[in-house]
């Protein structure tokens, strides 16, 4: 289990992140390409349901933990960019590792 709250903001992200990929190369595709509307509908209700926890997470990091807030600039800069999130994770990842020593 994730214990602290950058870890479950890495987690947030990540499947945030994922959901906007299915939505872009899987959902988009079926909808023009094969006629079936349905799976924008379906996987864009989740998507849009996962950002807006993402984004109250983010302003839980800032406000509550004192994130710097280049991370919160770049946090909600990311969730718009196909694969930023991942790359935001590996910063995060270099971040906490860096704080931790």
């Amino acid at each position: 289990m994730i214990k602290n709250a950058l870890g479950k903001f890495r987690f947030m992200g990540l499947l945030e992140g994922s959901s906007l990929l299915i939505l872009l190369f899987l959902a988009m595709p079926l909808k023009y390409f094969f006629g079936f509307p349905e799976a924008v509908s379906v996987v864009g209700a989740v998507h849009g349901g996962l950002f807006t926890i993402y984004c109250v997470m983010i302003a839980y990091m800032t406000f509550i933990f004192k994130w710097p807030f280049r991370f919160s600039v770049a946090a909600v800069a990311v969730a718009f960019i196909p694969f930023g999130n991942f790359m935001l994770d590996r910063r995060l990842e270099n971040w906490q590792q860096a704080k931790a020593v």
